[in-house]
Protein backbone atom coordinates (compact mmCIF):
# COMPACT_ATOMS: atom_id res chain seq x y z
CA UNK A 1 0.00 0.00 0.00
CA UNK A 2 1.31 3.44 -0.90
CA UNK A 3 1.95 5.82 2.03
CA UNK A 4 -0.17 8.97 2.41
CA UNK A 5 0.91 12.15 0.61
CA UNK A 6 3.87 14.00 2.05
CA UNK A 7 1.73 16.93 3.25
CA UNK A 8 -0.38 14.67 5.47
CA UNK A 9 2.24 12.08 6.41
CA UNK A 10 2.92 13.42 9.89
CA UNK A 11 -0.78 13.62 10.73
CA UNK A 12 -1.27 10.00 9.67
CA UNK A 13 1.79 8.87 11.64
CA UNK A 14 0.50 10.70 14.70
CA UNK A 15 -2.96 9.12 14.39
CA UNK A 16 -1.47 5.65 13.97
CA UNK A 17 1.34 5.72 16.52
CA UNK A 18 0.82 8.75 18.80
CA UNK A 19 -0.56 6.84 21.77
CA UNK A 20 2.16 4.21 21.53
CA UNK A 21 4.89 6.88 21.30
CA UNK A 22 3.51 8.69 24.33
CA UNK A 23 2.75 5.76 26.60
CA UNK A 24 4.46 2.52 25.62
CA UNK A 25 7.63 2.88 23.58
CA UNK A 26 9.80 4.03 26.46
CA UNK A 27 9.08 0.76 28.30
CA UNK A 28 10.43 -1.20 25.34
CA UNK A 29 13.67 0.79 25.23
CA UNK A 30 14.06 0.52 28.99
CA UNK A 31 13.89 -3.24 28.61
CA UNK A 32 16.42 -3.49 25.79
CA UNK A 33 18.91 -0.91 27.09
CA UNK A 34 21.43 -3.45 28.38
CA UNK A 35 21.58 -5.42 25.17
CA UNK A 36 20.62 -2.71 22.65
CA UNK A 37 24.02 -2.48 20.94
CA UNK A 38 24.45 -6.25 20.78
CA UNK A 39 20.94 -6.72 19.38
CA UNK A 40 21.57 -4.15 16.66
CA UNK A 41 24.79 -5.88 15.65
CA UNK A 42 22.99 -9.22 15.42
CA UNK A 43 20.02 -7.81 13.50
CA UNK A 44 22.33 -6.03 11.05
CA UNK A 45 24.34 -9.22 10.44
CA UNK A 46 27.47 -7.65 11.91
CA UNK A 47 27.18 -4.44 9.86
CA UNK A 48 25.98 -2.12 12.63
CA UNK A 49 29.47 -0.83 13.40
CA UNK A 50 30.08 -0.18 9.72
CA UNK A 51 26.87 1.90 9.54
CA UNK A 52 28.17 3.97 12.46
CA UNK A 53 31.53 4.47 10.73
CA UNK A 54 29.77 5.47 7.52
CA UNK A 55 27.68 8.00 9.40
CA UNK A 56 30.73 9.41 11.18
CA UNK A 57 32.38 10.00 7.80
CA UNK A 58 29.59 12.46 6.96
CA UNK A 59 29.87 14.45 10.19
CA UNK A 60 31.83 17.73 10.01
CA UNK A 61 33.45 18.66 13.32
CA UNK A 62 36.15 21.05 14.47
CA UNK A 63 38.05 21.33 17.78
CA UNK A 64 36.18 22.85 20.74
CA UNK A 65 32.77 22.71 19.03
CA UNK A 66 29.56 22.18 21.00
CA UNK A 67 27.69 19.09 19.80
CA UNK A 68 24.22 17.75 20.65
CA UNK A 69 23.34 14.12 20.01
CA UNK A 70 19.54 13.80 19.94
CA UNK A 71 18.05 10.43 20.93
CA UNK A 72 21.55 9.53 22.03
CA UNK A 73 20.64 6.09 23.39
CA UNK A 74 23.82 4.35 24.54
CA UNK A 75 26.04 7.24 23.40
CA UNK A 76 27.55 5.45 20.40
CA UNK A 77 27.65 8.72 18.46
CA UNK A 78 29.07 10.81 21.29
CA UNK A 79 31.81 8.28 21.99
CA UNK A 80 32.70 8.02 18.30
CA UNK A 81 32.92 11.81 18.01
CA UNK A 82 35.10 12.14 21.10
CA UNK A 83 37.43 9.44 19.83
CA UNK A 84 37.85 11.54 16.72
CA UNK A 85 38.08 14.94 18.46
CA UNK A 86 38.50 14.81 22.28
CA UNK A 87 38.10 18.60 22.67
CA UNK A 88 34.42 18.54 21.72
CA UNK A 89 31.79 19.60 24.24
CA UNK A 90 29.29 16.76 23.73
CA UNK A 91 25.74 16.82 25.05
CA UNK A 92 23.40 13.82 24.85
CA UNK A 93 19.62 13.92 25.12
CA UNK A 94 17.31 10.93 25.29
CA UNK A 95 13.93 10.09 26.74
CA UNK A 96 15.17 6.82 28.23
CA UNK A 97 17.09 7.10 31.49
CA UNK A 98 17.95 3.42 31.19
CA UNK A 99 19.55 3.85 27.76
CA UNK A 100 21.51 6.88 28.96
CA UNK A 101 22.69 5.02 32.05
CA UNK A 102 24.31 2.47 29.75
CA UNK A 103 25.60 5.28 27.57
CA UNK A 104 27.23 7.04 30.52
CA UNK A 105 28.92 3.80 31.53
CA UNK A 106 30.23 3.37 27.97
CA UNK A 107 31.62 6.91 27.88
CA UNK A 108 33.21 6.84 31.34
CA UNK A 109 34.87 3.49 30.62
CA UNK A 110 36.83 5.27 27.88
CA UNK A 111 37.55 8.36 29.96
CA UNK A 112 35.07 10.59 28.10
CA UNK A 113 32.60 13.08 29.56
CA UNK A 114 29.22 13.40 27.87
CA UNK A 115 26.67 15.73 29.44
CA UNK A 116 23.34 13.92 29.68
CA UNK A 117 19.80 15.32 29.63
CA UNK A 118 16.75 13.08 30.05
CA UNK A 119 13.58 14.39 28.45
CA UNK A 120 11.30 14.68 25.45
CA UNK A 121 13.36 15.61 22.38
CA UNK A 122 10.32 17.25 20.78
CA UNK A 123 11.05 20.20 23.09
CA UNK A 124 14.80 20.66 23.44
CA UNK A 125 15.72 22.49 26.70
CA UNK A 126 18.50 24.53 25.11
CA UNK A 127 18.74 28.16 23.95
CA UNK A 128 18.43 29.28 20.36
CA UNK A 129 21.63 29.24 18.29
CA UNK A 130 23.47 27.11 20.86
CA UNK A 131 25.14 24.16 19.07
CA UNK A 132 27.61 23.93 16.21
CA UNK A 133 26.57 20.40 15.28
CA UNK A 134 23.51 18.25 15.98
CA UNK A 135 23.33 14.53 15.24
CA UNK A 136 20.40 12.11 15.20
CA UNK A 137 20.77 8.43 14.31
CA UNK A 138 18.28 5.56 14.02
CA UNK A 139 15.43 7.15 15.98
CA UNK A 140 13.35 9.39 13.70
CA UNK A 141 10.93 6.60 12.84
CA UNK A 142 9.70 6.87 16.44
CA UNK A 143 9.39 10.67 16.45
CA UNK A 144 7.18 13.49 15.25
CA UNK A 145 9.75 14.35 12.64
CA UNK A 146 8.77 17.91 11.79
CA UNK A 147 8.60 18.91 15.46
CA UNK A 148 12.02 17.48 16.28
CA UNK A 149 13.72 18.80 13.14
CA UNK A 150 12.26 22.26 13.84
CA UNK A 151 13.71 22.19 17.34
CA UNK A 152 17.08 21.09 15.97
CA UNK A 153 17.02 24.00 13.52
CA UNK A 154 16.26 26.36 16.41
CA UNK A 155 19.14 25.25 18.66
CA UNK A 156 21.72 25.15 15.85
CA UNK A 157 23.94 28.17 15.40
CA UNK A 158 23.66 29.93 12.03
CA UNK A 159 25.81 27.89 9.67
CA UNK A 160 25.61 24.89 12.01
CA UNK A 161 25.32 21.37 10.64
CA UNK A 162 22.63 18.74 11.21
CA UNK A 163 23.62 15.14 10.48
CA UNK A 164 20.89 12.49 10.35
CA UNK A 165 20.88 8.76 9.71
CA UNK A 166 18.06 6.25 9.85
CA UNK A 167 16.39 3.29 8.21
CA UNK A 168 14.15 4.58 5.42
CA UNK A 169 11.31 3.33 3.25
CA UNK A 170 12.76 2.20 -0.10
CA UNK A 171 11.11 3.64 -3.20
CA UNK A 172 11.29 0.39 -5.15
CA UNK A 173 8.34 -1.85 -4.09
CA UNK A 174 10.28 -5.06 -4.74
CA UNK A 175 13.18 -3.90 -2.59
CA UNK A 176 10.71 -2.72 0.06
CA UNK A 177 8.94 -6.08 0.28
CA UNK A 178 12.23 -7.99 0.49
CA UNK A 179 13.43 -5.55 3.13
CA UNK A 180 10.35 -6.02 5.30
CA UNK A 181 10.54 -9.81 4.98
CA UNK A 182 14.15 -9.68 6.14
CA UNK A 183 13.29 -7.40 9.06
CA UNK A 184 10.51 -9.69 10.27
CA UNK A 185 12.88 -12.65 10.22
CA UNK A 186 15.79 -10.88 11.88
CA UNK A 187 13.61 -9.30 14.57
CA UNK A 188 12.25 -12.71 15.53
CA UNK A 189 15.74 -14.23 15.51
CA UNK A 190 17.31 -11.38 17.46
CA UNK A 191 14.63 -11.34 20.15
CA UNK A 192 15.17 -15.08 20.61
CA UNK A 193 18.97 -14.77 20.85
CA UNK A 194 19.05 -11.87 23.31
CA UNK A 195 16.01 -13.02 25.31
CA UNK A 196 13.76 -10.00 24.85
CA UNK A 197 11.00 -9.58 27.40
CA UNK A 198 7.32 -9.39 26.34
CA UNK A 199 7.50 -5.58 26.69
CA UNK A 200 9.99 -5.43 23.82
CA UNK A 201 8.86 -8.44 21.79
CA UNK A 202 5.33 -7.12 21.24
CA UNK A 203 6.74 -4.13 19.35
CA UNK A 204 8.18 -6.20 16.50
CA UNK A 205 5.24 -5.50 14.18
CA UNK A 206 5.29 -1.85 15.15
CA UNK A 207 8.86 -1.49 13.85
CA UNK A 208 7.72 -2.68 10.42
CA UNK A 209 4.59 -0.52 10.44
CA UNK A 210 6.54 2.58 11.51
CA UNK A 211 9.00 2.09 8.67
CA UNK A 212 6.18 1.61 6.16
CA UNK A 213 4.74 5.01 7.10
CA UNK A 214 8.13 6.71 7.20
CA UNK A 215 9.94 8.65 4.47
CA UNK A 216 12.10 7.77 1.50
CA UNK A 217 15.49 9.47 1.28
CA UNK A 218 14.13 11.99 -1.22
CA UNK A 219 11.02 12.74 0.88
CA UNK A 220 13.07 13.38 3.99
CA UNK A 221 15.25 15.79 2.03
CA UNK A 222 12.09 17.67 1.03
CA UNK A 223 10.97 17.87 4.66
CA UNK A 224 14.33 19.32 5.70
CA UNK A 225 14.16 21.98 3.00
CA UNK A 226 10.55 22.85 3.84
CA UNK A 227 11.56 23.46 7.46
CA UNK A 228 14.27 25.90 6.42
CA UNK A 229 17.46 23.87 6.17
CA UNK A 230 19.76 24.51 3.21
CA UNK A 231 22.52 22.58 1.47
CA UNK A 232 20.59 19.35 2.03
CA UNK A 233 22.37 16.26 0.72
CA UNK A 234 21.84 12.53 1.21
CA UNK A 235 23.78 9.34 0.61
CA UNK A 236 22.03 5.98 0.72
CA UNK A 237 23.02 2.33 0.95
CA UNK A 238 21.20 -0.88 0.03
CA UNK A 239 18.87 0.77 -2.51
CA UNK A 240 17.63 3.42 -0.11
CA UNK A 241 17.15 1.23 2.97
CA UNK A 242 19.43 3.47 5.02
CA UNK A 243 20.13 7.16 4.43
CA UNK A 244 22.72 9.64 5.67
CA UNK A 245 21.44 13.22 5.45
CA UNK A 246 23.42 16.41 5.92
CA UNK A 247 21.77 19.83 6.25
CA UNK A 248 22.84 23.33 7.27
CA UNK A 249 21.09 26.13 9.17
CA UNK A 250 21.21 29.29 7.06
CA UNK A 251 23.77 31.85 8.21
CA UNK A 252 23.07 35.40 9.30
Amino acid sequence: MAPPPLASREAVREQRFGELWNNDLNDAFADIARYYDRANEIAALGLWSSFLRRFMQTVDIKPQQKVLDVCAGTNAIGVALLKREPTLDVHAMDRSAEMQAVGQENAKALGFTIKSTIGDVHTLPFPDNHFDVVTLQFASRHLRVREVFSEILRVLKPGGHFHHSDMLRPRNPIVKNLYYAYLRTCLNFTSLIVGSSPAATRFKQYFIDALDLFYTAEELSIVLRELGFVEVTVDTVFHGMIGFHRAVKPGD
